[in-house]
């Protein structure tokens, strides 16, 4: 399908853009960056707007604080599931080691070399198994550096800029000069502004998301149509990068996967559709990611596979589980709401509705699978060891 151009600010005379940072550029820099919240994002996130009295097993181990406290977190499910019984929640920050209460979880990038592809793994841990891991900690520091690598490599295509990358991505979004020319000079002021800010910026915002943020800061002057297009462009540009990023900052899959056995450790295989070989690779894992929001297409036939697989395997000691994630970012829930992702903003911690769909239900009562028996097998494996621990608390990783 082709796309329209971008609607030209004034249509007579091509518009110049400035690429110093001027005082508006600065305050909207320190929004962005900051991660301390106002009073009134504080209400959002411990008021959620929907509750579920009549959920009372909580299966949530796929989802991402960001920068949001721990504890408001836990004021906010206490209040979406009033009457939760049962439950496992664990954190799966990006390649970074964090707990909440007794349970930790990360969600780690790796290579996996069989099909030259970068995947992901969800690790969890009982907290009493990682209180020496100094392996596994430096090894997600490691990694956790490549997002601010690959940001800068996203910020130089279109500083420098990287001409086939530019060519590329305009001719798939049908980006004119000016859209360009525009979402390069604001690349620019960024640019400037981490440099001049560098050391007060929280290394958890150097990603790709503080570019898309950054833009978007601009509607009031430029207006939602003019931006809705840059934004496209710039999304067009970060797949690019992304598709080129080189794959050595990660380690191999069955690295990973042999340092978070040898913890004790549980691993999950998160939306498996998006690197569908690796339900062919065998890898030592207890379970498999089988909805998701963005990942729902396939969830009868992913349930089809984990069984045959089971039924193929039954010499092993522990079966494949079936979870579901929902892949929840609290960072979005504390954006301006017309600056939201909808789809995003709308996901919650342990809402897993396909859980109660009939015809998958069909499908998990076949399986012997639910929730509640998901969340005792799991536990099981983790182990229960009662550990005291503040859910402030964050893992050095």
């Amino acid at each position: 399908m082709t796309m329209p151009e971008c609607i030209p600010l004034n249509p007579k005379t091509p518009r110049m853009f400035s690429e110093e940072p001027a005082e508006n550029d600065e305050r909207i820099f320190e929004k962005i960056t900051s991660i301390h919240l106002t009073p009134e994002q504080i209400d959002r996130i411990v008021n959620p707007t929907t509750t579920y009295p009549r959920q009372e097993n909580v299966l949530a181990v796929h989802w991402h604080p960001e920068h949001i406290s721990l504890h408001l977190i836990e004021q906010r499910i206490q209040r979406i599931f009033p009457n939760r019984k049962e439950s496992l929640i664990i954190p799966t920050q990006h390649n970074e080691l964090l707990n909440f209460h007794e349970y930790a979880g990360v969600e780690v990038d790796a290579y996996s070399k069989g099909f030259n592809q970068k995947v992901q793994l969800l690790l969890h841990f009982h907290l009493s198994r990682i209180q020496s891991a100094h392996v596994l900690k430096s090894m997600l520091a490691y990694t956790f550096r490549y997002r601010q690598h690959q940001m800068n490599r996203f910020l130089d295509a279109l500083i420098e800029p990287n001409e086939d990358i530019i060519e590329s991505a305009a001719s798939e979004t049908g980006a004119n000069d000016e859209c360009i020319r525009f979402v390069r000079a604001q690349m620019k002021k960024l640019a400037l502004l981490i440099e001049h800010h560098y050391d007060r910026i929280p290394i958890e915002m150097f990603k790709n998301k503080l570019l898309r943020d950054f833009l978007d800061e601009y509607r009031p002057e430029f207006g939602d149509a003019w931006i809705n297009r840059a934004q496209i462009f710039l999304h067009a540009v970060k797949q690019l990068v992304k598709a080129q990023f080189p794959l050595r900052y990660f380690y191999r899959t069955s690295e990973i996967i042999e340092e978070a056995r040898s913890l004790g450790g549980g691993i999950v295989i998160p939306h498996p559709e998006q690197f569908w070989p690796i339900l062919l690779a065998d890898y030592d894992v207890d379970g498999y990611e089988i909805w998701n929001p963005q990942s729902r297409r396939y969830t009868e036939f992913l349930i089809s596979v984990i069984n045959r697989k089971n039924a193929l395997q039954k010499s092993r000691d522990r079966r494949l589980l079936l979870l579901m994630g929902d892949d929840t970012h609290m960072g979005e829930k504390v954006r301006d709401p017309d600056k939201q992702v909808p789809e995003k903003a709308k996901r919650e911690i342990g809402v897993q509705p396909a859980w109660e769909d009939m015809d998958i239900q069909k499908a998990l009562i076949a399986a012997d699978m639910s929730r509640k028996r998901v969340i005792e097998e799991y536990k099981a494996r983790l182990g229960e060891e009662p550990v005291k621990s503040d859910p402030k608390q964050q893992i050095s990783s």
